[in-house]
């Protein structure tokens, strides 16, 4: 791959074509941009940042279909990875395929998107969960007929760690296969651009002032902090607005072209693999056998 590739047309069609062999599917949607742990920080601070926020969108969520706690027992066999079901109903994409504590789920499409497109598949942005991280990978989907599979590396050993119906299991952004190879970056000093260094003066001048002035006069208990907000309302300390500005991410949904070949159920049921925990001296002896 080279920079004298020529970038694609602008627009990206992004389809994910139903694979014949399954009867359910994972849900597909647009990530919102609440998570609720920004929700939780001292009134809601954290959604003033705009730019967590787009982030927060930027791509479309697949959806868990199975409530399940996994755990790991440290070792890198693939039956070191437990999976328990806990509404009785397995989920047939998730599994343990690859060892050394990698959760694994097989999407039940095959995606394809336009000539001279990748797909980013990544974790979930800003929802960490605790004791497993998202595996990212970067697909060219404008070409490859095979499939793809979406994963996460547990980091705690004999730790459960849960999923919920409909949550994220990993965000898929587009993206244009030349595009950062095309970025021409550099190193300068701000002097060396007059009208920004400028800019940046009344900036930094703004808010050493504003931080001041908050300290001479705190907020009470049960107000919210006071914020300038310039960058959310897209103007220049000045009031100058700027040139282009988004405050919000608004993707298409995925549009239901055609009906399920299969209807839902038609399959053969999984079966429920029911499996005891095991107790702290189990827990004590696969440590002392490592």
């Amino acid at each position: 791959m080279h920079n004298s590739e020529t970038l694609p047309p602008e627009g990206c069609q992004l389809t994910a074509y139903r694979l014949h062999e399954h009867d359910t599917f994972l849900k597909i949607v647009p990530a919102p941009a609440d998570r609720f742990w920004m929700d939780f920080t001292t009134h809601g601070w954290a959604n003033r940042c705009l730019p967590l926020r787009i982030a927060n969108q930027a791509g479309w969520h697949v959806l868990n279909n199975s409530k399940f706690e996994v755990e790991w027992n440290g070792k890198p066999d693939v039956n070191a990875v437990t999976i328990n079901f806990l509404d009785g109903r397995p989920s047939r994409f998730v599994k343990s395929n690859f060892g050394f504590g990698i959760l694994t789920w097989y999407l039940p499409y095959l995606f394809r998107t336009s000539p001279g497109y990748n797909l980013l598949v990544r974790g979930p942005a800003n929802l960490p969960k605790d004791g497993i991280s998202a595996i990212e990978g970067l697909v060219e989907t404008d070409w490859v007929e095979g499939t793809f599979s979406v994963n996460w590396k547990i980091t705690r050993p004999f730790m459960k760690i849960r999923f919920e119906v409909d949550d994220p299991i990993c965000m898929l952004v587009p993206q244009r296969r030349v595009e950062l190879e095309a970025a021409e970056p550099a190193i300068r000093n701000l002097e060396s651009n007059p009208e920004l260094l400028h800019g940046y003066k009344e900036w930094i001048a703004s808010r050493r002032a504003f931080v001041a002035q908050v300290s001479a006069n705190p907020p009470k208990k049960d107000e919210s902090l006071p914020w300038q907000g310039h960058y959310t309302r897209g103007t220049h300390v000045s009031g100058e607005a700027a040139p282009k500005h988004q405050n919000k991410l608004q993707l298409r949904p995925f549009q239901e072209m055609e009906a399920p070949l299969r209807a839902p159920g038609s399959l053969t049921p999984i079966t429920p693999v029911v499996q005891s925990a095991p107790s702290t001296w189990d827990k004590v002896k696969r440590l002392l056998h490592r």
